[in-house]
Parts: C-alpha cells; sequence; structure tokens
C-alpha cells in the first residue's frame, strides 16, 4: 500500500466516524439504541441484515477453501445461508417484530422470562455471550492477517486499529450506526468486489472466461461438493444457517425488530435473501481462479485472495478492496457487540443488579455504551490467541465452534416463538441446551481434553444442534408445560394484524413495568 492507498482507507474511517456521530442524535433511549425505535426501513433493514453476516473471514478462510476446492465454498456457504433466510422470512422475521411491536422489549431474548422463566433466559444469555466473544475474536484476528499482508503491521496492532475504529461509531450511535454504517459498507463493497472482478476477469481473457476458465483449474474445481464439504455437510449447514441467519445469533433478530412491522420484517428477509444468492457469486468467481493467478504461501491458503488483490490492483484502487475487507468485518463485530450489549444490558444485568432494574434512560443509554465497550475489548483480547493451539485457526472457530455450539442455544429462543412448540416449556428448553453443549465437547474432544481427529466435521457441527432439537420436541411432549399465561404470550406473537389490546402480558395478566427506554416490558424479575 503507498500514500493513496491509506488515504482511501483513512477516509473510509473518517467517514465510518462521521456517520457514528450522525446518528447519536437519533438514540434517545435503550430502545432506540437496540432496535432504531423500530423506524427502520426494510430495505435499509434487508441491507444491514446482510451485511451484517460478512467479516474479513470471507476474505481469508472461505477464500482458502475456494482456492483448493472451488464451488463448494460458495454451495456449501452462501446458497445455503440465501435459502435458510427464504425460509425465514415468514416463519421467523414477523415473529421476530412482534417482539418489540408488542411486548415493546428491546433485546431478542427479553420474552424468555415469560416463555420459560429466569433461569432458562440466564442460560441463553450468557452462554450466547460468551461464544460470541469467541466468534468476534476469529472476525478480528481475520481482518488483521489481511491487514498484515498489505502493511506489514502486527496482528495485535491490526486488530487495534480496527476495534478502536469500531468501537467509537457503534457506541456512540447504536443500531442506527450499524445499518447506516453497513450501507456504506455495501456500496463500497459493490465497487470493491466488481472492480476484483473485472480485473480477474481481463487477466484470464476477459469476459469470456467466465465459462472458459473452468477446464484450466485443478481437478474438481467445478464439484457442488468436495473435501470435507460433503453433501452431508451442506445438509447440516443448511439446518444451522436456518436458525443462526434468522435470528439464532441475534444480531440478525434485530434487524427484523428494528423495522416498523411485521410486514417489513419479511420483506426485509426477503432481500437479504436475495442478496446472499446473488452477490456472493461476484465476490468468490475470483477467488475460484486464484490458482491461476497467484500461488498461496499459507498451507490452508487464507491469504490467496490478499495475494491477489496486492498483485493485480493499482494503487487506489488496492485501498479500495481493503476498505472492502475492513467494511464487512466491521459490519459483523459492531451489530455482534450491539446485541450483545442489548442481552447484558436487558436480560442480565437486571438479575445481578437491583438498581439495574430502576435505571433511567441516560442510566441505561450508559450502561449500554459501556457494555459494548467491554464486549469489544474481551474479543479484541481473545483475537490475540485464536491461531493459539486451543483455537487451531480462524476458519475452524468460524465453522466448528459457531455452527457446532449456535444450535443448542438458538433451538429454545428459536421455536419458542412458534405455536406448534408451546408446550415445550423451561425442562424442555434447559435440557436441550445443556445436551447440545456436552455433545459438542463429546463430539469435538476426548474426556482429557485432547482433540478428537475421527469425527467428521458435518458430525461436529450438526449433531449439537439435532441433539438439542430432538431433546426440545420430545421432553415437550413427554412433559408438556403450557400454561395460560405462556399460551397467551405465544399467541401475541403470532397472532396477524394488531393482536389483542394491551400486549401479550396484559393478555396474560402479567404485570408491566416502565423499562429504561420509558415503554412497558414484562416484569421478569421481582426481589
Amino acid at each position: 500500500m503507498n500514500s493513496l492507498d491509506w488515504a482511501v482507507l483513512i477516509g473510509y474511517f473518517g467517514v465510518m466516524v462521521a456517520i457514528g456521530l450522525w446518528s447519536h442524535k437519533r438514540v434517545d433511549n435503550v430502545s432506540d439504541f437496540f432496535t432504531a425505535g423500530g423506524k427502520m426501513p426494510w430495505w435499509l433493514s434487508g441491507i444491514s441484515h446482510h451485511m451484517s453476516g460478512y467479516s474479513a473471514v470471507m476474505f481469508t478462510g472461505y477464500a482458502g477453501i475456494a482456492y483448493q476446492y472451488g464451488v463448494t465454498s460458495f454451495v456449501t456457504w452462501s446458497l445455503p445461508i440465501a435459502i435458510g433466510i427464504g425460509i425465514g422470512a415468514k416463519l421467523f422475521a414477523p415473529r421476530l417484530n412482534r417482539l418489540r411491536s408488542r411486548l415493546h422489549v428491546a433485546s431478542p431474548l427479553e420474552y424468555l422470562k415469560n416463555r420459560y422463566n429466569i433461569q432458562t433466559q440466564q442460560a441463553l444469555a450468557w452462554s450466547g455471550l460468551l461464544l460470541k466473544i469467541v466468534d468476534v475474536g476469529a472476525k478480528w484476528a481475520a481482518i488483521a492477517t489481511l491487514l498484515s499482508v498489505f502493511t506489514g503491521i502486527s496482528l495485535t496492532q491490526g486488530i487495534f486499529i480496527t476495534g478502536a475504529i469500531t468501537a467509537v461509531y457503534c457506541t456512540v450511535g447504536g443500531l442506527w450506526a450499524d445499518a447506516l454504517t453497513e450501507l456504506g459498507q455495501f456500496i463500497i463493497q459493490l465497487f470493491a468486489g466488481l472492480t476484483m472482478l473485472v480485473i480477474a476477469m481481463s487477466k484470464l481473457g476477459g469476459f469470456s472466461s467466465l465459462w472458459t476458465v473452468w477446464d484450466k483449474l485443478p481437478e474438481g474445481h467445478t464439484s457442488p461438493t468436495a473435501g470435507p464439504y460433503t453433501v452431508t455437510f451442506l445438509l447440516a449447514y443448511l439446518f444451522i444457517k436456518t436458525f443462526e441467519y434468522n435470528g439464532g445469533m441475534w444480531n440478525q433478530a434485530q434487524r427484523y425488530m428494528a423495522t416498523d412491522s411485521a410486514r417489513s420484517a419479511t420483506r426485509s428477509a426477503r432481500l437479504s435473501a436475495v442478496l446472499w444468492l446473488v452477490w456472493p457469486t461476484v465476490l468468490f468467481f475470483p477467488m475460484w481462479v486464484a490458482p491461476l493467478l497467484v500461488e498461496a504461501k499459507k498451507p490452508d491458503a487464507s491469504d490467496s485472495y490478499a495475494l491477489m488483490t496486492e498483485q493485480l490492483l493499482p494503487h487506489g484502487l488496492l485501498g479500495l478492496v481493503v476498505v472492502g475487507f475492513f467494511s464487512h468485518t466491521m459490519a459483523m463485530c459492531s451489530s455482534d457487540a450491539n446485541a450483545i450489549s442489548a442481552v447484558f444490558t436487558r436480560d442480565i444485568a437486571p438479575v445481578l443488579s437491583k438498581s439495574a432494574r430502576t435505571w433511567s434512560n441516560r442510566s441505561g443509554l450508559l450502561a449500554a455504551r459501556l457494555s459494548t465497550l467491554a464486549f469489544l475489548g474481551l474479543s479484541m483480547a481473545l483475537a490475540t490467541q485464536i491461531n493459539s493451539p486451543t483455537f487451531k485457526d480462524i476458519i475452524s472457530v468460524v465453522i466448528k465452534w459457531v455452527a457446532g455450539l449456535m444450535g443448542p442455544i438458538a433451538i429454545p429462543f428459536m421455536l419458542g416463538l412458534l405455536r406448534r412448540f408451546r408446550k415445550s416449556g423451561p425442562t424442555a428448553a434447559l435440557t436441550s441446551w445443556a445436551a447440545g453443549l456436552l455433545a459438542f465437547y463429546f463430539t469435538n474432544y476426548n474426556f482429557d481434553g485432547s482433540v478428537k481427529t475421527d469425527v467428521a466435521l458435518q458430525y461436529q457441527v450438526a449433531l449439537p444442534l439435532a441433539i438439542s432439537l430432538v431433546l426440545y420436541i420430545v421432553i415437550g411432549f413427554v412433559k408438556p408445560e403450557d400454561t395460560p399465561e405462556r399460551d397467551a404470550l405465544i399467541e401475541q406473537i403470532n397472532t396477524e394484524g394488531p393482536g389483542p389490546v394491551g400486549g401479550a402480558a396484559a393478555t396474560a395478566g402479567i404485570p408491566l413495568q416502565k423499562g429504561p427506554e420509558g415503554t412497558g416490558v414484562p416484569e421478569g424479575v421481582k426481589d
């Protein structure tokens, strides 16, 4: 990178900070900070939902998969995400929106204390928080890895730079800042991705390379499934991503909650699904043909895309592509930070502290911003250890740890929204959660803590979710725990139209208390 590239990068950082400061004016309370006050347009929510699912892992870990195995990187990653979001557009998106519009909650997990009980809410909140620290830590490590290729700065320095910039805008402007920066990041990535596509094609014979280059690539490069990414893995991944990208990892749930209506949430999901189906093919083509253009230096080829951009792009455009790397990672990490802050402020803190139950608007906002900073700091600290023997490498953290552990956390949260699972109560939720976590450990590790090497990847990531799902359903039938209060809550979430007057809590006879944002929220913690 030369001075022109640095100017582009620094200018991008400046714009992100400016958006955060502008968004600060739109944040008056906790509801604004976490759900944009329910005023986000569906198209902005859809773009934000799409962008918050990317990170620099796309240009490191998945670039390595594309380099080694070809089109399976699309077939077993973004395609199942697109299908999963399409499924959830009617199944989950409108119900998640009603959590905010009818229950007046600011955190996705806030409804769980009445849907199940406090213990279930806390189990999901704490385990999800710890998992997200690991997940976001992998994202910081990925972008720092790319930054080191272009600039030569250390991993720790790269993590600190990106984390500090992200911390400024997402703690000041909340979800509004996240969504608006993600819109800007989408536009930047549009230009950067198309630029890389055009240059890669020009090096391989022009536009015709889209159909003539495949015979020149390594054998098996056009196979839809290859290596460890088998048909079984594809089906397992589709299963997992249907839960994860429809709200199981919380930050996507916030995008649906932020729209003005259930219908808008559905439109938002459909837009995100289309983007996931189309846009990754533009980004992946240069990665697929990378073996013809560069020779990767790392064993997993995670440096292939960075090497390609460094060798092919002129200065200025190189800076734009680097900005694209940053844009994806900062989008995902800032959205995760906001979601975790919501869960901590609204779900965990009121249980830990009596004063947190009666925070004023000012105190609630301060707590939200401080918890956002704390989460970013912890994830950045962990990022420096991502390549340690415990975590192995970036892609294993993202695929194995996150995909494997997400299911047990998401099952009670997501299925608890649906009428057909109304009989599954606290026992089903906690048992399925605990069994899923144990299943993850014993499919990945031996009793002495050593890593298992004889279990296929698809089973490592799918078994925990499958076990959680089966137990959640079976226990609901064996030991039904539906009550009039829980049934009324579920009906409020599932009923189309304006819904019963007074909200689910009032319908169920549950007292209301004033939350920090000045709206009624179901009371869940009493002295």
